[in-house]
C-alpha cells in the first residue's frame, strides 16, 4: 500500500534520543544573546580579549604563542568571523520576534482607539439626547415667571372678591355665584 501524501512521515528509531524542547525556549535564548551582543559591556570585553589575544601572542613566550604574528594572527581572525556569523543569525532572528510582538501591540492598539472612538461616539450621542430632553424641562426662570403670573391672578382675583360679595367672582354672564363650584 502507498504511503499517504497528506500525512508526515513517521520517522523511525534514531540512535540519538530526541530532545524536547519549548517551541519559544530558542527565540527567548537567541533574544537574550542578541541583547548581550548590543551593549557597551560585550564590546568591552571583546576588546579585552583581543588585546589579551594580541598581546599574549605577540609578546608572550615563545614557545607557548598559539597565534603567529607572522601569520596576521588567523586564528584570531578566525575566532572573530565564527563569532559574527553565530551573531548575525540571533539578531535576525531577535528583530523578527521583536516585529511579531510589535505587530501585535500595534493591533491592540488600534482595537483599542476603536473601542475609545466607539464610547466617544456613544457619550456625545448621550450628550446630545440629554440637551434635547433638557431644552423640553421647564427652567427655573420658566417656573418662576408662571408663579409670577399665578401670584398676579391671585391677587387680581382678591381685589376683586374686595370689590363684591365675599368668596363670589363673577360668572361669564355677568352674574357672581359662590366661591365653592361643582
Amino acid at each position: 500500500m502507498a504511503d499517504r501524501l497528506d500525512q508526515p512521515r513517521t520517522r523511525g528509531r534514531s540512535l540519538l534520543p530526541r530532545m524536547q524542547v519549548e517551541a519559544d525556549a530558542s527565540g527567548r535564548v537567541s533574544e537574550s544573546i542578541a541583547r548581550f551582543l548590543g551593549t557597551p559591556r560585550f564590546i568591552v570585553w571583546l576588546t579585552v580579549f583581543c588585546v589579551v589575544w594580541l598581546a599574549w601572542n605577540a609578546w608572550g613566550p615563545v614557545e607557548l604563542r598559539f597565534d603567529k604574528s607572522a601569520n596576521g594572527f588567523t586564528a584570531l581572525t578566525l575566532m572573530l568571523s565564527l563569532q559574527a556569523s553565530y551573531a548575525a543569525p540571533l539578531i535576525l532572528l531577535a528583530q523578527s520576534r521583536q516585529a511579531d510582538r510589535d505587530r501585535v501591540a500595534a493591533e491592540q492598539d488600534r482595537q483599542r482607539a476603536e473601542r475609545n472612538l466607539a464610547d466617544t461616539e456613544f457619550l456625545a450621542r448621550e450628550m446630545a439626547s440629554l440637551r434635547i430632553a433638557l431644552s423640553e424641562v421647564a427652567t427655573r426662570d420658566f417656573v418662576r415667571s408662571e408663579l409670577r403670573n399665578l401670584l398676579e391672578d391671585l391677587q387680581a382675583e382678591q381685589a376683586d372678591d374686595e370689590d363684591g360679595a365675599p368668596g363670589a367672582r363673577p360668572s361669564p354672564d355677568g352674574t357672581r355665584r359662590g366661591a365653592v363650584e361643582r
